[in-house]
């Protein structure tokens, strides 16, 4: 049983973090308050670790088992257009667009759950993790000895999914999500007049025949069993409307589930933009980045998320044998270390409340699903740490 509170306070919990936004390693309020409810929960607290994370510990019983239950805390550089919200955000160009304050409220949520029931032995992780949106939260906090200082023996996350059910669970044995990789090619031409294009060496063709090229390396050069995709997002000039620029930069993101396959995307990109500026007496610098790891959920993990997810929301509700996604998630970082399963938890699909893609200005958590999530996470700790 729950206090009758318990439900009213997640959303007052997310309510707030939706209000007070803070983006990538600048989660300063943000960890303060989620310190503030730990702490008043009668947690042991640990702040600072990779910049504003924080690491709460629960520990019932003798059990030498140690789970690890994961929230994000940043949000994105986005201006919330959402007129009437009670609590839309009051950080200007700052909003909780992907559903983070959700993500915080439902571990807050199972922190609860679990001191008031203490129906596991063994100790609980809750590990609020800063700048999940760049890749760079995770990796921060493994540097500053995550686990070294606070060991766990698996890790769990979530995170809603606009489009599935409201309270609808799906994940997969393997990868679930995609590695991020950014790239950026400067293609360096000579400028001329607009009237005297054969004075010059025009490097927005170039660059166009480049961006076009790079569309066959996935139907062409790669297996098509292997799932990737090239996406150019930027196409950045110094000309102007009577002159032909002598600068055109372009970037985007790669996102691929193998080693392998971001290594000939890579040098397959490299080649394609060197090789036409080379045909076309341009100059080319080409950069490539590996920003997210791809997600990669271990078999031995995934049964016990698919255990707890049916235990909260019943059978017909969870997927088992989910779709992967191309879209990137930091927690792949915590999985290349130690054993763990992520899930998706439906948001609300098909213009119910909560379908509102992600990254949208008018995006909102779906405070029916808080409870769910909070029993989730809670059922999981029950499961691992059996008493």
């Amino acid at each position: 049983m729950t206090t009758p509170d318990f439900e009213p306070q997640l959303v007052r919990w997310r309510h707030h973090l939706h209000r007070h936004p803070e983006t990538g390693f600048e989660e300063v309020q943000t960890a303060d308050y989620v310190a503030s409810v730990l702490k008043a929960l009668g947690l042991e607290v640990h702040r600072g670790i990779g910049g504003t994370g924080l690491v709460a510990n629960l520990t019932v019983g003798d059990g030498k088992g140690v789970i690890g239950l994961r929230a994000d805390m940043d949000a994105l550089a986005i201006t919330e257009t959402a007129e009437g919200r009670a609590h839309a955000s009051q950080m200007p160009g700052r909003m909780h667009a992907c559903g983070h304050d959700g993500h915080m409220a439902m571990v807050l949520g199972a922190a609860q759950l679990l001191r008031e029931r203490r129906n596991f032995n063994g100790t609980v992780r809750f590990i609020f993790q800063p700048a999940e949106e760049h890749g760079r939260g995770a990796k921060a906090m493994m540097d500053d000895g995550l686990f070294e200082r606070f060991p766990v023996d698996e890790i769990y996350g979530a995170h809603n999914m606009p489009g599935l059910p409201a309270g609808h669970f799906a994940t997969r044995t393997g990868g679930i999500m995609a590695s991020e990789d950014n790239f950026v090619i400067h293609v360096k031409g000579r400028g001329t007049h607009a009237a005297r294009p054969h004075m010059g060496v025009d490097p927005l063709v170039i660059a166009a025949e480049i961006v076009l090229a790079l569309q066959t390396i996935v139907s062409r050069s790669l297996d098509p069993s292997m799932p990737a995709v090239i996406s150019c997002t930027e196409f950045i000039t110094d000309g102007i409307r009577n002159a032909i620029p002598s600068n055109v930069i372009i970037k985007g993101d790669t996102r691929s589930y193998a080693p392998e396959v971001q290594a000939l995307l890579e040098q397959r990109m490299r080649e394609v933009s060197v090789g036409i500026c080379s045909t076309h007496g341009a100059e080319c610098a080409f950069e490539y980045t590996h920003e997210f790891a791809p997600t990669v959920n271990w078999d031995q993990c995934v049964p016990t998320a698919l255990a707890a997810a049916t235990a909260v929301a019943g059978a017909d509700k969870v997927d088992g044998n989910v779709q992967p996604m191309m879209i990137s998630e930091d927690f792949g970082a915590f999985l290349r270390v130690v054993p763990g399963a992520f899930v998706f938890i439906g948001n609300g699909d098909n213009g119910a409340p909560g379908s509102t893609p992600l990254h949208n200005a008018r995006y909102d958590f779906n405070d029916s699903v808080l409870p769910v999530g909070a029993r989730y996470f809670a059922e999981l700790a029950r499961i691992r740490l059996p008493h």
